[in-house]
């Protein structure tokens, strides 16, 4: 929210009342509590009025410092974000005080407060961080005639009837808390969930609100309130409802956090590496599960709009096999039920008669898991709707009737997921489907929540409850699948989210356009998502709006195999890649080939995410925070520590551009090929290829060629590849818990089995030139010796 006229003025009819000076502290267990009043105090008389702030300082665990800051003292709210809640805080905690400050410090994270003025500067062993001056925090009235926000002027609240939805007139003013932090000079900002838009955030204003809005806009479907620096740390804001960031656009030099209301938390986490503050920022909202290793594999749709029934579907799949593109997941999107009935959760009887024995055939015949697209809407037309209404299982109006409206389905209600009865009839039916051999669900929606003049079943604040919906849905969903199929089976494909909720994988990006900008734009709101604690991210193959040209088509699948999650999507024509002539199926094919061969690394990724909280797609300042180059660059990324990837978003005769880092860097199809940076590459990329580049010091675990499924045994006839391994020892650690170690001495590689079993077929010395060496081992060898010149 902008509140100031300028930097001098404030806005018309804007009341503000600033934390000026402290009058009175507490030493607490886990830090301070402050007592700050809103004018100076300089006798008795002054103590008269106004309001006083509490303001609590404290650490919840190590390298974390939280800010909160109360107005009036209300009981604890509903609906909150939960905090540790599958890892346990690490206490780490000094208190000192001194003449003229009061210091909590924390695994070389320190918070120096002061009295008058009233300050917080947050600092590291090597610098300031950045700090909370005086008047950069306090509560402000607001005229409501000017301040409708999204909690008060959404989409949301339109109804079918046409009548007014928030019938009681707005106050006279609206009571925002405000708080604010410096900005640096070359402080740059990242994150906020996924977000479509410039992937730094400097000079922007960005709303906390789960919105459907595609990925040309400014809205987005995950919203979450952390944002990244490139400065050591990042904020977390403890806030489940509308929160508006103003990241230099109101006053340049600070990031403006407000939100209507009378409580404000926020938390820096402080960190070495920017990878240090995603462990520790994933430590408190929470860190995936280990997916199944057949989730990385190619996931093909049925698109929306497209017409389709047994035949179509057994068609698409034969055709890929045959093509040598074999489908790990088969999608079945909306209209696999009836029209008009969406969510009825029952095939429609006219194109799959008998869904369990197809889904049984095809399933057995083509080796895939099964997909179905629901949403937690019902429609007035489904013949469950009835049963919902009846039963109490919808979100209601406060007279007590559903809140309905006609958007996407006729007369639709909204399942009420804090009614324990509504779970469990949800469940039910999502439990039918799995009985008849669905394997993972598509949890779409679940953004356009409504917020005023309704009631939730367990009485809580419609605004807090608007972004945190979509935690509860995707919850239930991932803990049924996680329950029926068990530990390691469960994955959702899920579109809306929030803080949190990277502990419910797997999300795609949205509805986007079929064309090069918006394949920009998929990047930028993956790259943005993995910055916010997100560890996998994925999105339509293609675009999703309009039929792209195959060349679009084509460098969108070279981007989307080497994403975490691979899925063909669309509208309204199919993503098979035949529709795109053949040569990009066999391209296809090659890419996907690649994707399978690296599986014993990219899902020792996954795994390592769930112990730490790191991304598998990695924006390039995570991995080279040192290298100021790196901090802007947005159409480029790692897969993990190892593998630069570079997608193509120009046509074929125009030139890409992209960034290699420091060292030398061996092409990922062409190990002769190596190149020194750092450097800029300007060159013109075949159709058929994609720039991947290996990191100097990389030891690559391949699989062995034509596995033709990503779930495999890692550990049977590995491909070891050495890029410029270092002297010394160098481990790679294959899923499941084996380890490989290089020892390189007096111009000698071992290559040994450390730990566990494995076979190793190939030993490979890449990135040197006319001196590159193959060796084919004999299967079972554990231990290979051999001179480097």
């Amino acid at each position: 929210m902008k509140f100031i006229d300028g930097f001098w003025l404030l806005k018309n009819g804007v009341k503000p009342y600033y934390a000026l000076q402290v009058v009175k502290v507490d030493q607490r267990a886990d830090g301070y509590e402050l007592q700050v009043s809103t004018r100076p105090i300089r006798h008795r008389g002054d103590t008269l009025g106004g309001p006083v702030i509490t303001v609590k300082v404290h650490s919840p665990t190590e390298g974390v410092v939280g800010v909160k800051i109360d107005h009036f003292c209300y009981s604890e709210p509903t609906v909150n974000i939960p905090l540790f809640p599958n890892a346990k805080p690490v206490p780490n905690l000094d208190l000192s005080k001194s003449e003229l400050n009061y210091t909590l410090s924390t695994a070389g994270l320190e918070a120096v407060i002061t009295e008058n003025p009233y300050t917080i500067t947050f600092k590291s062993p090597k610098r300031i961080l950045t700090s909370a001056g005086p008047k950069h925090q306090g509560v402000f009235d607001v005229p409501s005639r000017w301040t409708l926000s999204s909690a008060s002027n959404s989409s949301c609240l339109a109804t079918d009837s046409g009548s007014n939805p928030n019938p009681d007139p707005p106050p006279p003013s609206i009571r925002y808390i405000n708080s604010e932090l410096n900005l640096s000079p070359g402080e740059l900002i990242y994150g906020f969930g996924e977000q479509f838009g410039s992937f730094v955030k400097n000079g922007q204003t960005v709303k906390i609100w789960n919105q459907d809005g595609g990925t040309s806009s400014d809205q987005a479907y995950k919203c979450v309130p952390f944002y990244m620096t490139n400065r050591n740390y990042g904020v977390f804001i403890n806030h489940p409802g509308e929160v508006e960031v103003e990241v230099g656009s109101e006053k340049v030099s600070r990031v403006g956090v407000s939100t209507v209301g009378s409580s404000l938390e926020y938390f820096i986490i402080y960190g070495e590496t920017p990878l240090q503050i995603l462990e520790r920022y994933t430590r408190m909202t929470g860190r995936p599960p280990v997916l199944p290793s057949w989730t990385f594999g190619l996931w093909l749709s049925t698109s929306f709009l497209t017409s389709y029934s047994s035949e179509t579907v057994s068609g698409f799949l034969q055709g890929m096999q045959d093509r040598n593109v074999p489908v790990r997941v088969f999608h079945l999107d909306c209209f696999w039920m009836k029209q008009y009935e969406w969510c009825s959760f029952t095939f429609d009887p006219d194109n799959f008669p008998d869904p369990k024995g197809y889904l049984s055939e095809i399933k057995q015949k083509f080796g895939v898991k099964i997909c179905v697209w629901i949403n937690p809407y019902i429609s007035q037309l489904s013949p469950i709707f009835k049963e919902g209404v009846n039963g109490g299982y919808f979100i209601k109006r406060i007279d007590g009737t559903p809140w309905q409206w006609d958007l996407w389905q006729p007369g639709l209600a909204i399942v009420d997921f804090t009614n324990p009865k509504a779970c469990e009839w949800y469940i039910a039916k999502l439990n039918a489907l799995i009985d008849i051999g669905v394997d993972c669900f598509k949890t779409d929606f679940a953004e356009r929540i409504p917020h005023a003049s309704v009631k939730f079943f367990d009485g809580s604040d419609p605004i807090r409850m608007h972004n945190m919906y979509s935690i509860i849905y995707n919850e239930l969903v991932f803990n049924l699948l996680r329950d029926r199929l068990g530990e390691g089976e469960a994955v959702l494909f899920a579109r809306a989210s929030f803080a949190g909720g990277q502990r419910f994988p797997v999300h795609w990006g949205g509805d986007c356009e079929s064309t090069w900008e918006a394949m920009a734009e998929a990047m930028r709101g993956c790259l943005s998502l993995t910055l916010s604690g997100f560890a996998f991210a994925s999105h339509d193959i293609g675009g999703f709006e309009g039929h792209p040209p195959p060349e679009i088509y084509q460098r969108w699948v070279a981007f989307g195999l080497f994403s975490s999650h691979s899925r063909l999507h669309g509208s309204s024509s199919y993503r098979v890649p035949w529709n795109y002539g053949e040569e990009a199926a066999k391209n296809m094919a090659t890419l996907l080939e690649a994707k399978h061969s690296l599986m014993p690394y990219l899902y020792q990724l996954a795994i390592q995410s769930t112990e730490t909280g790191h991304p598998m797609q990695r924006a390039m300042f995570l991995e080279f925070p040192e290298d100021r180059t790196t901090h802007y660059l947005d159409r480029q990324f790692m897969m993990g520590p190892s593998l630069l990837v570079a997608p193509v978003f120009v046509p074929q005769e125009e030139e890409t551009e992209y960034y290699i880092p420091a060292g030398r860097w061996t092409n990922f199809w062409d190990h002769s090929r190596t190149v020194v940076g750092p450097i800029w590459i300007k060159e013109r990329v075949a159709l058929d290829e994609i720039p991947v580049w290996v990191r100097p010091g990389t030891l690559l675990l391949r699989g062995p060629p034509k596995t033709g499924r990503p779930d495999y045994d890692y550990s049977k006839d590995l491909r070891v590849e050495l890029f410029d391994v270092a002297e010394g020892e160098t481990l790679a650690t294959v899923p499941g818990g084996t380890v490989i170690r290089v020892d390189r001495k007096n111009g000698k590689v071992k290559v040994t089995v450390a730990e566990g079993k494995a076979s190793i077929n190939y030993v490979h010395l890449a990135g040197r030139g006319d001196h590159e060496s193959v060796m084919k081992v004999d299967s079972g060898v554990t231990e290979v010796v051999y001179g480097l010149d």
